[in-house]
């Protein structure tokens, strides 16, 4: 088998379920398998995946074990050469594997590969690329200045050399995720993507970021930013500084004060919302029990080519649509002002979407 794509899902039933049509589509001609472990979700995810994907494997945690050691236990099971750890709120393109191997296939010491993220206003992720969080740069960003944070020797559409990869989206053979042991699972969740490329890095393999296939990655789903997301972030971070960088009375208080820096400026951050004045929906046919509950006046076009007017609200019905044009789309219109998106699954009666990094996106039942 070429390709396990494993997929960590706790309570994001309706993300998961875009996300793996998503996959399934991507996957339609690669020998390839498809691994959801749940976390001990309360949600419906699991007889979800039961009734829509009998050919998915299930893996059913009873209890929430964490990133790290759900990733660990669905690998433990994974039988392809490829791995792809996925996040459940995210959204492939139909060519994101078929690039992928090809560009695996072409290197040697290959360790990550990590893609171009967006968010689901269409904006670019800057942690699709990062460099190595040593705590002078980590402590530079905690005060505002990025430089040295992220990889930005690489421009977004091109490829190259990077240290960091975000876990949301890694792609790597499953012989060097096991050569280091996999995800650590003193991480119980943040840092441990950090931890695993700088592992690879440092057993002599090369990272890479690839620019030219883009995903969604809807952000804030599994968990909210909140003030216990900042303490278990730094508190991962912590468990990272002492693993990877040699210890003394100074590093210590440096990194002791930066952590509690950190959290100090740290806020629970507010709902900001964007209030779309029109609607443009993007299908051949709408039901009308949710063309009623969009924003007025509502539009219906088959085409995504045609120009939109700012703060409007773009719904993608992916039963007229593949995933590569929207994403291209989402792109292309989200330089334009107040404009968001709601994407509706291929056969399914809502519409989704999310339009903060901090908060929970919208699941609209029709």
């Amino acid at each position: 088998m070429k390709l396990s794509v494993i997929i960590l899902n706790y309570n994001v039933c309706y993300f998961l379920e875009l996300c793996i049509k998503s996959v399934e589509a991507a996957i339609s001609n690669i020998e390839a398998e498809i691994i959801v472990i749940d976390n001990n979700s309360s949600d419906d995810s699991c007889a979800m995946v039961k009734q829509l994907f009998p050919s998915v494997r299930l893996i059913e945690n009873n209890e929430n074990s964490g990133f790290s050691k759900g990733n660990n236990i669905g690998v433990a099971q994974a039988k392809g050469e490829y791995l792809c750890i996925l996040n459940p709120d995210t959204v492939v393109a139909e060519d994101t594997f078929v690039k992928l191997l090809k560009f695996s296939d072409s290197k040697t010491n290959l360790g990550i590969i990590g893609c171009q993220l967006i968010d689901g206003k269409g904006k670019f992720l800057p942690e699709s690329k990062r460099n190595v969080p040593t705590p002078k740069v980590s402590l530079k960003k905690v005060l505002g200045h990025t430089k040295g944070y992220y990889a930005n020797h690489i421009k977004t559409e091109n490829t190259g050399k990077v240290d960091i990869l975000v876990g949301a989206f890694m792609w790597l053979k499953k012989e060097v995720y096991d050569i280091v042991g996999g995800f650590d699972e003193a991480y119980f969740m943040y840092g441990e993507d950090i931890d695993l490329s700088y592992k690879i890095v440092k057993a002599g393999f090369d990272n890479y970021y690839f620019g030219e296939t883009s995903v969604i990655h809807f952000k804030g789903e599994s968990t909210l930013k909140d003030a216990k997301y900042a303490q278990r972030f730094y508190g991962a971070m912590q468990i990272f500084y002492k693993k990877h960088f040699k210890q003394n009375i100074v590093f210590n208080a440096v990194v002791w004060i930066g952590i509690k820096l950190a959290q100090f400026l740290s806020k629970t951050p507010e709902k900001v919302e964007t209030v779309p004045q029109r609607t443009v929906i993007y299908t051949k046919s709408l039901e009308q029990s949710l063309e009623a509950q969009l924003p007025k006046p509502s539009q219906i076009v088959e085409s995504i080519q045609d120009k939109v007017e700012s703060s409007s609200m773009l719904v993608y019905d992916f039963n007229l649509l593949i995933a590569s044009d929207v994403i291209s789309d989402m792109k292309l219109k989200s330089k334009q002002e107040n404009i968001v998106f709601r994407f509706l699954p291929k056969s399914s009666k809502f519409i989704l979407g999310s339009d903060s990094a901090i908060n929970r996106g919208e699941v609209l039942h029709f």
